[in-house]
């Protein structure tokens, strides 16, 4: 006899397997079936109230995913898959693998499932460096890279090769009030794309994003719920470019939420799993929205809360941006979400925009830098100008600052991304070194 009882939860929603499994887990001394739940939600829910030790559920569960997983072994209850007769063997051993389950049982041999368990857990499949699904324990076949298309413009993104440079994930906040965080993310997207950095920008605003119409793409189906679908499988890695659209040679976007109530499609870790793919192989920008605020029965429910898409993308940033604007309402806005983001991060350093800066004010860059030190710990401040116009032009065609032509905004853009992603910076400047020099060698 076990030296203690398993007491063990059940999600079968009906499978075949369910009555037969229940039998011989209420045969074996030592175990105890606390609940049949209804599905993953209820499980997710029963798990939280730390009264269970294991979950005994079918891989092909609807809803069971990295995130679920995870939720389990947070509250302590260690996840036992059962693998439905139409499942191979090895597909049942990839599936296991991405979500990071350990032990599996063949429908076939249910008499195993009380030792299951029962048994001491193994270690769950190791994740690869820097986040990401778990590795597979057999790989798969390497997709063919789609086809070449007519336009590189708002169609599919190519698969791309790794950047030459440490792909970094920067994330663009601010505070309520509009302060320009859709046009900031876009345009640093654009510099960075412009001198050949392969750059993704990301639309993470749990409000219902504004990229995609800023930009001009038609997408029927929103990036980041596909790409949340792929996190479920496991499969982000392998198909990421399926979820972008391309807007040039290096720059594609994952465009967000097609209305503010799909925010709840997204699941825990599937954004963040998306910028750490995102990072291995590509400058990352993500427009975020501007709460911070938790919810405080997400965690009960096993599902996130309405705004964790945006502490996602803060919690994920190698470099965090917060944009604010000079007039005294942004001011005072900008001065309180300094205040929110010091107590989320730790008093992370933060490099701030001063957005639409305009001489009307009667504010020198000077004197609103004084009022911007009193408000925390910044590492960097930059102004950007009030360009009305540059912004107006690139809105209405549906293109990106860079491409409506040479403006003040598109010049003050181009220091802040030296400052915010250098190793770019300092590859461009040996890359433009490199060809004048070799256009002197032409002229000689």
């Amino acid at each position: 006899m076990p030296d203690r009882t398993a007491v063990v939860l059940v999600v079968a929603s009906g499978a075949a397997w369910e009555s037969p499994a229940l039998q011989h887990l209420n045969a074996r001394p030592g175990v105890v079936v606390l609940k049949r739940c209804v599905d993953v939600d209820d499980l997710l829910a029963s798990a939280a109230a730390g009264q269970a030790d294991v979950a005994v559920l079918g891989l092909d569960s609807p809803g069971l995913d990295l995130a679920a997983v995870d939720h389990l072994r947070r509250h302590g209850v260690r996840p036992v898959a059962v693998v439905p007769s139409a499942l191979s063997p090895e597909a049942a051993r990839l599936r296991a693998s991405r979500i990071a389950i350990s032990s599996i049982v063949p429908e076939t041999r249910l008499d195993s499932l009380p030792e299951a368990v029962t048994a001491p857990e193994e270690p769950p499949p190791t994740r690869p460096a820097g986040g990401g699904a778990p590795v597979a324990a057999t790989p798969t076949a390497p997709r063919p890279a789609p086809p070449e298309p007519e336009s590189a413009r708002d169609r599919p993104a190519a698969a791309p090769a790794s950047p030459s440079v440490p792909g970094r994930v920067v994330t663009v906040w601010g505070p309520a009030g509009a302060p320009g965080r859709t046009t900031i993310a876009a345009g640093l997207a654009a510099v960075l794309a412009g001198r050949g950095a392969r750059t993704v920008l990301v639309d993470a605003d749990p409000q219902g994003g504004a990229v995609a119409q800023q930009l001009g793409i038609l997408d029927e189906v929103s990036g980041l719920l596909a790409a949340a679908r792929l996190a479920s499988a496991g499969m982000v890695e392998e198909r990421f470019a399926s979820v972008q659209r391309s807007l040039g040679p290096h720059l594609s976007v994952v465009t967000g939420l097609p209305r503010a109530d799909r925010w709840a499609e997204v699941r825990a870790g599937a954004l963040e799993h998306l910028l750490e793919v995102g990072r291995e192989q590509a400058q990352v920008v993500v427009d975020t929205g501007s709460s911070l605020e938790g919810d405080l029965g997400a965690e009960l429910s096993g599902r996130p809360g309405r705004n964790h898409l945006t502490l996602a993308a803060v919690d994920v940033a190698d470099t965090l941006v917060v944009v604010g604007t000079p007039d005294p309402v942004g001011l005072s806005r900008l001065a309180r979400g300094l205040a929110e983001l010091h107590e989320h991060t730790g008093g992370r350093p933060v490099h701030v925009v001063v957005n639409r800066m305009r001489a009307t004010l009667g504010w020198s860059e000077k004197d609103v830098a004084a009022m911007v030190a009193g408000f925390g710990r910044v590492e960097g401040l930059h102004f950007l100008p009030d360009d009305r116009a540059g912004v107006d032009r690139a809105l209405v065609a549906g293109r990106t600052l860079t491409e409506s032509g040479d403006t003040p905004l598109v010049r003050a853009l181009a220091p802040l991304a030296d400052a915010l992603v250098p190793d770019v910076a300092r590859e461009h400047a040996v890359a433009r070194s490199s060809r004048g020099t070799r256009a002197r060698r032409r002229a000689r």
